[in-house]
């Protein structure tokens, strides 16, 4: 049983396979901003009790595979994951709220969710490789 987690009256493995974007699609998640987005989704899932399986932060959008215990719902954890690292990417970039475009709101309203089952190396390899298929 150990592709499953435990909790005190439950087995569960809860596997999403998440991605969104910026504001606008802007190609902003690079070299400082990039490094922090991706250490805050570790820090911040780490928080809510989630493991990050595989975490891939491209110029204009994140992918990310994560196991969520049962008793946290996804729009949950997206809106603390997008909130709180909205508001610590504004606080350490003041330049990125000066940007009219923005509305001070810095990931764009919706996002991307999707189960992880029988086909999780499939999934796991794709977002390993997001960079390399980018690129192509």
């Amino acid at each position: 049983m150990s592709r499953y987690e435990k909790a005190s009256h439950v087995f569960w493995r809860c596997q999403y396979h998440i991605v969104w974007t910026p504001k606008y699609r802007h190609r902003i998640l690079k070299n400082k901003v990039g490094r922090d987005v991706y250490r805050s989704i570790h820090v911040y899932c780490e928080q809510l009790g989630c493991q990050v399986v595989e975490l891939s932060i491209q110029l204009d959008h994140v992918h990310l595979v994560v196991k969520v215990p049962p008793n946290l719902s996804i729009s949950r954890l997206m809106g603390a994951l997008k909130g709180k690292i909205a508001l610590k990417l504004f606080s350490k970039y003041p330049y990125l709220r000066k940007k009219k475009l923005w509305g001070n709101h810095f990931w764009q309203r919706g996002y991307f969710v999707d189960t992880v089952g029988i086909n999780e190396e499939i999934i796991r390899r794709y977002v390993r490789h997001q960079e390399k298929e980018e690129r192509s």
